[in-house]
């Protein structure tokens, strides 16, 4: 069992920055990969960025692609999303997730954070 906790999330004018945080539980982290997804209202789930195990891999999803980096400190159980050069349509709620399989779609993650806004005002 894996309980994730997102922190970091907030109001930002556009070209601004801001840096979540996803804090893990259980001493089992470094044996997941780590994703985050966002969701604005009326949309679907869209996947954001990955990073595997020992953070030697990340992938990102095409329009965040150049302006977030994802990292994780594995003594710290922690994942981070930083976010340069934000957009209004960056607007949504951000998630990170846990899963044991280095894929995009999150049907094949199995914990969940309770989410972190992020606003991005233009």
């Amino acid at each position: 069992q894996v309980q994730l906790v997102e922190s970091g999330g907030g109001l930002v004018q556009a070209g601004g920055s801001l840096r979540l945080s996803c804090a893990a539980s259980g001493r089992t982290f470094s044996s997941y990969v780590m994703g985050w997804f966002r969701q604005a209202p009326g949309k679907e789930r869209e996947f954001v960025a990955i990073i595997t195990w020992n953070g030697d891999n990340t992938y990102y999803g095409g329009p965040v692609k150049g302006r977030f980096t994802i990292s994780r400190d594995n003594a710290k159980n922690t994942v981070y999303l930083q976010m340069n050069s934000l957009k209004p349509e960056d607007t949504a709620v951000y998630y990170c997730a846990a899963s044991q399989h280095p894929r995009t779609a999150p049907q094949v993650y199995d914990y969940w954070g309770q989410g972190t806004q992020v606003t991005v005002s233009s």
